[in-house]
């Protein structure tokens, strides 16, 4: 069950953010055509801030500068004292929680999405954090309802205990729209697109909730990450194979006990030796590379999540 507390007011503050990573170019587009004419994102119940979140690596076309500006979201560099030294990821974070937060502040914005672009077959995946964030799950059950075409799913990346580190978590409520797939330093139209449409979806959701519309309880599908497994390697820690072409692509798909997830570059296939079915993602993501991630293993679990309260319909910020 999901048991965090849920919005019992309208949602008045609400930014969009893109370039957190500056090679993902749709939402880095989406930021910078939206700084120039922000009409469209603009509701009757609530004001909408497009955010530009990684100047310098979008400038660079880099994932990042320094340091993953979406790990850097955490008491221990939000809070440490500044210096001269500090990576610029570290100092655009802060200057981001002073803009969107402060972090677990009642000042905080009421809702950041945040978009991404992914080099593997992920699709349209919707990111938060934990099963108990209920308005963002009633979210993602909109855009599952608006869109059965395009199989959002739902990534809960967030470990018991771990405390949150992205972009989004320094909002009250976040979501993260990751589409793919797309290469790194590329602008696919149809991606585009369709993260432009998924984003007015979700300023129409926020409008239908400040208006009053009735959310009932419902059950959910989503993933968990269970590990991660790295590539196989050289002594000397290069690559000594890659992603089975039976795995690529697969993202979200059963993996079997004993099904080939490695092609070694002598030749022979490895397997997946764990006891249970697991369902890989971010396969082959280009930015996991240096990380040692060759995939993400999940687990497909079901919960229930609450009705929403109803609201009184919301005046418009301006009367």
């Amino acid at each position: 069950m999901c048991s965090l507390p849920v919005p019992r007011e309208p949602l008045r503050r609400v930014a969009v953010t893109g370039g957190t990573h500056g090679n993902e170019m749709s939402g880095v587009y989406l930021a910078q055509h939206w700084l120039q004419s922000p009409a469209e994102l603009q509701r009757l119940s609530f004001s909408t801030v497009p955010v530009l979140a990684n100047p310098a690596a979008t400038a660079a076309c880099r994932r990042y500068v320094d340091h993953d500006l979406n790990r850097t979201f955490t008491s221990s560099f939000l809070n440490s004292r500044p210096t001269p030294d500090d990576p610029y990821e570290v100092t655009r974070a802060r200057e981001l929680n002073q803009l969107l937060g402060p972090k677990a502040s009642g000042r905080a914005f009421d809702f950041v999405l945040d978009l991404h672009n992914t080099t593997a077959n992920m699709g349209t995946c919707l990111i938060a954090k934990s099963s108990h964030e209920v308005f963002a799950m009633h979210l993602c059950h909109h855009l599952q309802l608006q869109y059965p075409e395009l199989s959002c799913q739902v990534f809960l990346y967030q470990q018991p205990g771990e405390e949150s580190y992205n972009l989004d978590s320094v909002a009250k409520n976040g979501l993260a729209l990751e589409l793919g797939p797309q290469p790194q330093g590329v602008l696919r139209a149809d991606i585009f697109s369709r993260m432009r449409t998924l984003v007015a979806t979700v300023l129409d959701f926020i409008e239908l909730f400040n208006q009053g519309t009735a959310f009932p309880a419902f059950e959910m599908e989503a993933y968990r990450p269970v590990g991660v497994v790295d590539f196989p390697r050289t002594d000397a820690g290069n690559l000594a194979g890659t992603v089975h072409p039976q795995l690529q692509d697969r993202d979200f798909q059963p993996l079997q006990p004993g099904a080939p997830i490695f092609q070694m570059f002598s030749g022979e296939d490895l397997l997946y030796e764990g006891e249970s079915t697991v369902y890989p993602v971010f396969i082959n993501e280009a930015a996991y590379y240096e990380k040692g991630i060759a995939f993400v293993q999940t687990e497909k679990f079901t919960f229930t999540v609450p009705a929403m309260p109803v609201l009184n319909p919301a005046p418009s910020p301006a009367s």
